[in-house]
């Protein structure tokens, strides 16, 4: 029963960091497009604490990712293997079910 909500309380973190993710890439096209000025405050700080949260995850993804130039394909990676975690640990949570 511990095993499940272990699980669970995983399953909730990797949602919270995709959407942080999903956050982050949205601000980013807003900052690009000039929709949002980088300098207001809501947005620096929004943009300052997600970068914050994320960098230490997409770090290590950047150092074994090639270099494609201006395009940073870290966070799709990221996105992908949290998804496939995400299935795995659903799996396990079925199996332990049974």
């Amino acid at each position: 029963m511990v095993y499940l909500a272990l699980i669970d309380i995983v399953g909730y973190l990797i949602s919270i960091v995709i959407m942080l993710v999903i956050v982050q890439f949205v601000l980013s096209l807003l900052f690009s497009f000039n929709v949002v000025d980088r300098h207001s405050q809501w947005a620096g700080a929004l943009w300052t604490a997600v970068n914050a949260l994320l960098a230490p995850i997409l770090r290590p993804i950047q150092r074994f990712m090639p270099d494609t130039g201006m395009i940073d394909l870290s966070p799709m990676v990221l996105i992908v293997l949290l998804t496939v975690l995400q299935k795995i640990l659903g799996t396990l949570a079925i199996a332990s079910m049974q």
